[in-house]
C-alpha cells in the first residue's frame, strides 16, 4: 500500500485519543493527531505491556480512500488481540490470529465482516473508552 503524495507540509496537532478497555481497564490506546492546515488525521497505537515498536512510526498517513480502525480478535480471549489498522473499502486486510497465522478479513462499508473479528472506525469513537 503506497500512501499519495502530499502537498502539504503537515503540522500535526494532538487531536484527541481512544482508550482501549477490558472491564473498565485501560489496555492500550489510539492517540489521534490532526493536521493544522490540511486537516488531514494521523495515528499511532500504544499497547501497554507491549515493548515491541510499532509497524509503522512517526506520523503514518493514509489514503484518501483509507479511513483509519481498531481490529479486534475475538479468539483470543487471554491476550486481548486488537490492532490499529487501515480501512478500504470493500477490500481485505491480512490480520495475525491465533498461533501467529495470517488471515484474510473482508473489509465492507469499512467494517470487518467475520464472526471471529469486528471492527470500529477511530472517527466515530475520538475520545472515548471502547471496550473489547
Amino acid at each position: 500500500m503506497t500512501v499519495e503524495q502530499e502537498s502539504c507540509k503537515h503540522q500535526p496537532v494532538y487531536f484527541g485519543v481512544i482508550n482501549i478497555n477490558i472491564d473498565e481497564k485501560t489496555i492500550g490506546s489510539v492517540d489521534i493527531w490532526r493536521c493544522g492546515k490540511c486537516k488531514k488525521r494521523f495515528c499511532e497505537e500504544k499497547q501497554l505491556g507491549i515493548e515491541a515498536i510499532a509497524e509503522i512510526v512517526g506520523m503514518p498517513a493514509i489514503n484518501s480512500d483509507e479511513k483509519w480502525g481498531v481490529t479486534v480478535c475475538k479468539l483470543q480471549k487471554e491476550k486481548y488481540k486488537w490492532k490499529l489498522v487501515k480501512l478500504k473499502e470493500n477490500f481485505e486486510i491480512k490480520h495475525e490470529c491465533l498461533d501467529e497465522k495470517i488471515i484474510p478479513l473482508k473489509v465492507k462499508n469499512f467494517q470487518v465482516e467475520d464472526d471471529q473479528h469486528w471492527s470500529f472506525l477511530v472517527d466515530e469513537h475520538r475520545n472515548q473508552a471502547v471496550e473489547i
